[in-house]
């Protein structure tokens, strides 16, 4: 019936047709609005947005209610608050619900008759359902990407409990973003702009192939975000796979030999600073922590055998059992106070990674690295000194090869590293199979 008078109204005969389905999605949230440049966060406007067919249409809701008092994961006003008008939370939330609900059926008529609807026809059919009363103009809302970029952030990181390093990866997104284009608008974003921006990424930042796949993916996330938000109304970017040519990862880990090379390398007294370095590096090689792990590590996870931990990365809880190497670490240093009851003299990150390249080198650790890279089409070979690519995470990458190579399955690796699948063991599976094809030629040689 609804549907009937709808038709009526809007001057258009519709035929019975199969049911189609219109993706829609209706958010309701606080305008944005500013005043010299701050946000008002007082007696703020709550706007109904109704995306859909990457069309998007703002209703007034006719209700205003202050930030602090408003539940933008519910999309309502917090209970027992109430506005400048002291209408209450449970008034004005009852009709949002209607407002939700009178949109859904309207979209459901349509897919009854199987209509795809312009945006006029939905706003003409919501007015008429109240009295005929014309929405009131406004100029549509205009959101750029950099505007709510920081929103992303916070949202996105509290709720997937984001790691420092993440954060930073997203604050080089934004940072690579706002040099490309600081006037960067959402509806500008269709293939040829995307490809100007990869074309960005070669030829300004002079960023390697696989590290612009990295930055694609963590745009799309973004962009993702903004349609779901309903900021972003193209989604070109969705059919964007830029074709750039790559290879593996080189997995950069210490042999058995070469650890016990560290491992036995006498310091120079003027370099004694080294030898915390070595430990806690050592330490990551013998147990396959990771370096936020280790730098976690606190004396109270010392079991008698094992350690126990939550990491930081996954949040998974983990038991590893210690062997007379990491054992012999720990004893060393157990009677010594560290802040924060840690267990282990680790330093930042950055400071351990330039030791460790220092260390190397003295040790004598040369071996030279082939690398294969693309940057566009054009192929870079390079040859480095193992020593130079050392870094915190090739501990836990030298323990994965080191077990899987003296025949400790799989499987029971993966409970030491927290890692859940195979395709992320499978690099480390392949080193192993040619260390130990390595190993047999030996007797070729008897």
């Amino acid at each position: 019936m609804l549907f009937q008078l709808l038709g009526v109204y809007l001057g258009v005969e519709f035929q019975t047709h199969p049911i189609m389905n219109i993706k829609r999605n209706i958010i309701f949230s606080l305008e944005s609005r500013k005043k010299n440049g701050v946000p008002i966060v007082e007696n703020v406007p709550i706007r109904m947005r109704v995306v859909f067919a990457s069309h998007r249409i703002e209703f007034t809701t006719g209700y205003r209610i202050d930030v602090a008092k408003w539940d933008a994961d519910k999309q309502r006003v917090k209970n027992g608050c109430t506005n400048k008008l002291k209408q209450s939370a449970s008034e004005i939330n009852a009709d949002l619900l209607k407002y939700y609900t009178e949109i859904q059926n309207i979209f459901k008529e349509f897919e009854v008759q199987g209509f795809m609807p312009t945006t006029e026809q939905v706003k003409d059919a919501f007015n008429r359902l109240h009295d005929g009363k014309k929405e009131e103009e406004e100029a549509p809302v205009v959101f750029l990407p950099l505007e709510v970029f920081d929103e992303f952030i916070k949202e996105c990181g509290t709720q997937n409990g984001w790691s420092d390093a993440t954060y930073e990866k997203f604050a080089a997104v934004r940072k690579h973003l706002e040099k490309f284009d600081k006037g960067l608008t959402f509806e500008s974003l269709d293939e040829p702009k995307l490809t100007k921006y990869v074309n960005f990424l070669k030829d300004i930042e002079d960023m390697r192939n696989t590290s612009i796949m990295k930055q694609v993916a963590y745009l799309k996330w973004f962009l993702r975000w903004c349609t779901k938000k309903g900021y972003c109304m193209n989604n070109a970017y969705e059919d964007f796979n830029p074709k750039l040519r790559s290879t593996p990862k080189k997995v950069i880990f210490l042999t058995w030999d070469e650890l016990n090379q560290l491992k036995n390398y006498q310091i120079p007294e003027t370099k004694q600073y080294l030898e915390r370095v070595r430990d806690v590096f050592l330490f990551c090689c013998f147990t396959g922590l990771r370096y936020s792990d280790v730098h976690n590590l606190k004396k109270s996870d010392i079991r008698d055998g094992y350690i126990e931990i939550t990491t930081v990365k996954t949040a998974e809880r983990l038991i590893i059992e210690l062997n007379n190497h990491s054992k012999t670490i720990l004893d060393k240093y157990k009677d010594v106070e560290f802040e924060g009851h840690k267990a282990l003299p680790v330093i930042s990150n950055q400071k351990m990674n330039d030791y460790l390249k220092e260390l190397g080198e003295l040790a004598g650790i040369n071996e030279p690295v082939s690398e294969t890279y693309y940057k566009g089409s054009k192929r870079i070979d390079t040859i480095t000194p193992k020593y130079a690519l050392l870094g915190t995470h090739a501990g836990r990458r030298t323990f994965i090869c080191n077990a899987l190579a003296l025949g400790i399955p799989a499987q029971v690796v993966m409970k030491w590293t927290g890692h859940s699948d195979y395709k992320a063991m499978k690099p480390y599976i392949d080193i192993a199979d040619d260390v130990k094809a390595n190993a047999m030629n030996k007797f070729n040689q008897l």
